[in-house]
């Protein structure tokens, strides 16, 4: 057994032991009634050591299931911890997503790492602090309210004093969390809500070991794999035997209809790729939609349909009804690394590094996949280059447990080619959208109608048993079959995320259509359902403010009254100067959209200027103002840049992004395929912070997706006065509206 298997059989154990222990204890507190529910990540892993480790020298580790995605969450979770603690921030130290040091927080998705991990570290770290106090104020024989805590040193008025260092023999975090502990008020924060260096972008731009794809362990080779040619073909016929006599290959892994080689260096195992490929005979496989009948043929599917929101009131007599319907195509992750992973098995445990946004369900797949108890396999995360939902990277991460399992004691790097990338990960679903709505004689909304159709958002690991999500595990010879799609439920959402409106509206029905055919393979991609019905439901706003010849801010203030929804909308029409009823002229033209991300999360409005090239067809987003209110900011220049990074990819996604295929499989299999926005197209933008220290934190990674989307949308119907409701902004569908 591996030192990394040994050390989490003991803390298990010593995990198990103590909460035998507390479970005796609290026994008489709680008999015949639940244990008290703890807020955010709390809730499911209510033990105070799980999250963090006041070391010998007075130094901090802090323990998130959060992982980094590029978002600034290691750097953001260091700030709220040293705050509570009282430390510099140079002396807490991080440790995410490691199945055997962590606790389990599920996914670091949907702009929760913040609202659930940051409120767990938060309050964990409050009752340490006041855990050390107490045992300083035993030690000094004063009452906790006489001492001062700076840096890590507890003081007397004496001047007599105790670092954390000097107490941790005595401190005992082996005990469950009470979040009973008043965390630090903001009138006294000196590290949250200031603006803080990013831990993780120094190796990212000085070159250094900043990704998954660059672990470099001893003895180490390297994998590749192949797949078949399209979705659910099945290998008939292989010679491996001029394969297997290539130079450096140590192995080829031949399961079923999963293929794959080990090699000793990389161009190797890519040259013993290419020769599999060769030599592989497949057959069968699925046929896909029509592309130029996708949506047509997508919502004659079987689907689940559900009523998400229903207001009815007396209706005003309806001047004036609109229907429009907005689509939206698959979209790729289109992660400019290609997913990658290194695993070892070592005497039956088996170790994964993985960039993976969810280490624990991915380890329960791992383990289903490969006949292991759960027990035996440990995920340790650690950055990919560039990825927002779930691309190839849990796929890749079985990939290379496969082929590690062949070569015991030899860790294995696998990295997918390009083409694996593109072709196999998991889409952004297309969607449709119906919207209808009628205006009374003051230009008002008295009655709303939408309609969403979209497969699953969410195919990630984790399947009921039996059934298995991770891509080679349907190919084995003893295969799994992927989970039921299923919709995530409202509030939150799955490709109904956003359809409710935030506004008001006396009169309103949306209806949820649930596609449970997948002709493409698809799972979650940022914002999941959330940039398509915001640019749906942002585009019919500016339809009707036109048809009611309201200014479009105007329009949408007076259907709004919450009033941190109307504080977003004013203050960038402010910061971009926004003049009522302003016309574009015929090539320029700005618009406007905003969204409250979920209905639970941060507020975002957008101001975005295009300008258009009638004779190309091109259009270009020159420039954004943004205003945002994610409630109490941790770190202001985090919270800029995801606001920034959300524009910057919407606008690649509504101007370029669209997944090719035929109907023998998908087309789009490199950036000639699938091209993105190019750095001379991206905008400049500006963003307005909206600081609410007393409110709760927001989510805010995905928030301005939708709000951009809805923001181009209009601003090229007021450049032009022709409007595009089908995505991506292709110049042809440009040249084509524009006659």
């Amino acid at each position: 057994m591996t030192g990394a298997a040994v050390s989490l059989t003991r803390r298990q154990f010593g995990k198990a032991a103590g909460a035998l222990v507390l479970a005796f204890t609290l026994a008489p507190r709680f008999a015949g009634a639940q244990a008290p529910k703890l807020p955010g990540s709390l809730a499911n892993n209510r033990m105070l050591d799980a999250w963090l480790r006041i070391n010998a020298d007075g130094s901090a580790t802090i323990f998130t299931g959060k992982v980094e995605l590029g978002q600034g969450i290691s750097t953001a979770l260091a700030q709220v911890a040293a705050e509570e603690l009282d430390l510099p921030l140079a002396r807490v130290r991080m440790i995410s997503g490691d199945t055997a040091q962590t606790p389990d927080e599920g996914y670091t998705s949907g702009s929760q790492s913040i609202e659930y991990g940051g409120t767990a570290v938060r309050l964990a770290c409050a009752e340490a602090r006041a855990l050390l106090v107490d045992l300083a104020a035993k030690r000094l024989g004063l009452p906790a309210n006489a001492l001062q805590v700076s840096e890590g040193v507890i003081a007397t008025p004496d001047g007599r004093k105790l670092g954390y260092g000097e107490l941790v023999a005595e401190l005992d975090l082996d005990r469950e969390v009470t979040a009973t502990v008043t965390p630090k008020p903001p009138a006294r924060h000196t590290i949250v809500g200031r603006p803080v260096p990013r831990r993780d972008i120094p190796a990212k731009v000085t070159g250094g070991a900043a990704y998954v794809q660059d672990i470099r362990l001893a003895r180490m080779v390297h994998g590749r794999v192949v797949r078949p040619p399209r979705y659910g073909a099945r290998l008939d016929n292989l010679d491996v035997a001029p394969t297997r006599a290539m130079r450096g290959v140590v192995s080829v892994v031949s399961d079923g209809s999963f293929l794959g080689v080990v090699a000793e260096r990389e161009e190797q195992a890519i040259r013993a790729r290419e020769a599999l490929i060769s030599a592989a005979k497949w057959s069968g496989g699925s046929e896909l939609p029509d592309p130029a009948r996708l949506h047509e043929q997508l919502m004659a599917l079987p689907t689940q349909s559900s009523v998400v929101s229903e207001k009815q009131a007396v209706a005003a007599a309806a001047a004036r009804t609109l229907e429009a319907t907005y689509t939206r195509p698959y979209m790729a992750h289109a992660s400019i690394g290609p997913s990658c992973a290194v695993a070892e098995f070592n005497d039956g445990a088996l170790t994964v590094w993985t960039h993976s946004q969810g280490v624990f369900p991915l380890k329960r797949d791992i383990a289903k996949a490969l006949k292991l108890d759960t027990d035996a396999v440990r995920c340790i995360h650690a950055e990919g280059s560039g990825c927002y939902g779930h691309n190839g990277a849990d796929d890749v991460a079985l990939d290379a447990a496969l082929l590690a399992r062949a070569v015991p004691g030899r860790p294995v790097r696998v990295q997918w080619m390009r083409d694996d990338e593109f072709a196999w990960e998991p889409y952004g679903s297309a969607m449709l959208a119906r919207a209808k709505a009628s205006l009374d004689a003051n230009g008002k909304i008295v009655d709303w109608v939408y309609e969403v159709w979209s497969n699953t958002h969410s195919t990630r690991p984790a399947a009921p048993d039996g059934d298995n999500n991770l891509l080679a595990s349907w190919y084995v010879a003893e295969p799994s079959q992927p989970g039921p799609p299923a919709n995530i439920p409202q509030p939150a959402g799955g490709g109904d995320r956003n359809a409710v409106p935030l506004y008001d509206f006396p009169n309103q029905r949306v209806v949820n259509h649930l596609i449970t055919g997948m002709p493409l393979r698809v799972s979650a991609l940022r914002t999941l359902g959330a940039y398509a019905n915001v640019f749906a439901v942002e585009s019919f706003l500016d339809e009707l403010a036109a048809a009611a010849g309201q200014d479009p801010v105007a329009f949408r203030l007076a259907h709004l009254n919450d009033r941190r929804a109307r504080a977003v909308i004013e203050a960038v029409t402010r910061q971009a100067g926004w003049k009522a009823g302003e016309k574009g002229d015929g090539t320029r033209g700005r618009g406007v959209g905003f969204a409250k991300y979920k209905n639970l999360a941060a507020y975002v409005a957008v101001v975005a200027e295009v300008e258009i090239d009638r004779k190309t067809g091109r259009v270009r987003v020159s420039r954004a103002f943004a205003a945002a209110d994610a409630g109490q900011i941790i770190n202001p220049d985090g919270l800029a840049n995801q606001i920034e990074g959300g524009i910057i990819q919407s606008t690649s996604w509504t101007l370029h992004e669209t997944v090719r295929f035929d109907r023998n499989g998908i087309t789009s299999r490199d950036w000639s395929g699938y091209p993105i926005l190019t750095m001379p197209e991206v905008p400049e933008v500006e963003v307005a912070l909206i600081d609410r220290p007393d409110e709760k934190s927001l989510g805010a990674g995905e928030a301005a997706l939708g709000p951009m989307a809805g923001a181009i949308a209009n601003a090229f119907a007021n450049a032009t006065g022709h409007r595009l409701r089908d995505l991506p902004f292709s110049a042809e569908r440009v040249q084509t509206a524009l006659g």
